[in-house]
């Protein structure tokens, strides 16, 4: 039988390429500390559970492709607290942020096309470009620096007739960066002098620390008919599993285009969005409690990191991902022998991401891992410490 070049030409997540590995070493007792992909151990706010069981009619029936009424009026309250109006007809409701990122793309870009990207980037903007031809086009940021932006002009070398967009995660996941004002004005000007739409994957937008100001691309002014802001509650309240996202954008043709999507997918989840109504309704006390807690879990895992010899790290200053350069040719390899060699005579080992796929060019990232401090701090403090006792043996073998 034959399957489409579409399919076979698509990577698997490479977030859980390793899991078989971490899987053989838990059967034979070893204890594994996942650093490896973002989902938080923050309880979910009881307002989500509460309100799916209060639902109380007699038939689930299906919802309106644009979402629902309540939870797009819960959204419009939410935008308002960073300074963002947006009318009702400017909200369309999604399967999480990954659907509402694939249909962005879809409606902005031809097969062929390309999108500019900061690299390191979330590895699943590679997926979703695979779907529908379309290609991530690198904008290669450092380590060293903090993976900060390169010049304008260095950006604007790497625009082509086929380029359509440019998409931003802030805060950003692999890096954990949060874009300074002034680099997000440089993005829009040159989006403007280049007629380019702005995908901003803003769903780490709450998690800024070491009192930074947060500025959103729905801030920004002059641009607002070419910003997609791409949003989602995974994250944000600790839901991975209510799939609820969202595109906002107050260029109402797009929206239009979108929806045509969204009717053919018929709707987002009834229940899902119910709870996640309530979400929106959380107290900002939570989000005070949840920062804090994050901010002390990098502190803690990134205190750790620097005791490793020859590792080169910036603190990042958002979302809950630390990218670190490792003293190690090949980072694959060496997750890889944390959760099969090094675990052998030992009854906890750790589980990192290779950081090479979150490139487009080939080659960058083969020496770096992202980690993702989601686990108690007590947890990355052990974690911190077999990280280091491995990289040792490691390089010493």
């Amino acid at each position: 039988m034959n399957y489409s070049k579409r399919i076979t030409s698509m990577q698997f997540s490479p977030i859980r390429k390793l899991v078989p590995f971490a899987n053989a070493a838990k059967k034979n007792g070893v204890k594994v500390y996942h650093l490896n992909i973002g989902q938080p151990d923050i309880k979910t706010p009881q307002g989500f559970f509460d309100a799916v069981k209060n639902f109380n009619q007699d038939v689930l029936a299906y919802a309106g492709s644009e979402g629902m009424p309540e939870l797009i009026e819960s959204m419009r309250k939410y935008y308002k607290t960073y300074n963002m109006e947006f009318d009702y007809d400017d909200i369309l409701i999604t399967n999480g942020g990954s659907e509402a990122l694939l249909l962005t793309m879809m409606s902005i870009c031809d097969p062929g096309d390309n999108i500019l990207v900061p690299e390191p980037f979330y590895t699943n903007y590679n997926g979703f470009g695979q779907c529908v031809n379309i290609e991530m086009n690198p904008v290669t940021t450092y380590a060293e620096n903090g993976f900060h932006l390169p010049s304008k002009e260095d950006i604007v070398k790497k625009i082509n007739d086929k380029t359509r967009a440019i998409l931003i995660s802030n805060p950003g996941n692999p890096t954990g960066l949060v874009y300074t004002r002034e680099e997000l004005q440089t993005l829009a000007d040159i989006a403007k002098e280049n007629d380019l739409w702005i995908v901003a994957d803003e769903v780490y937008r709450e998690f800024v620390y070491d009192g930074l100001d947060y500025t959103s691309c729905g801030n920004l002014e002059g641009i607002e008919d070419r910003v997609v802001i791409i949003d989602s509650v995974s994250k944000r309240y600790s839901a991975c599993g209510a799939r609820v996202g969202s595109i906002a954008t107050k260029n109402k043709d797009l929206t239009a285009q979108i929806m045509k999507l969204c009717q053919g997918r018929l709707c987002v989840a009834t229940l899902d969005q119910i709870g996640a109504a309530e979400l929106y309704n959380t107290p900002v006390s939570y989000f005070k409690e949840v920062n804090e807690e994050y901010k002390k879990r990098r502190d803690v895992l990134y205190g750790e990191l620097m005791k490793i010899d020859g590792l080169i790290c910036e603190k990042p200053t958002g979302a809950f991902y630390i990218v670190a350069k490792l003293p190690v040719d090949d980072a694959e390899d060496f997750v890889k022998w944390m959760l099969t060699d090094f675990c052998k005579d030992r009854d906890a080992t750790v589980m990192c991401t290779p950081a090479e796929s979150f490139y487009a060019t080939p080659g960058l990232g083969r020496n770096e891992v992202r980690l993702a401090y989601i686990l108690n701090q007590d947890d990355l403090l052990q974690a911190g410490k077999l990280l280091k006792e491995g990289l040792d043996e490691y390089r010493n073998r």
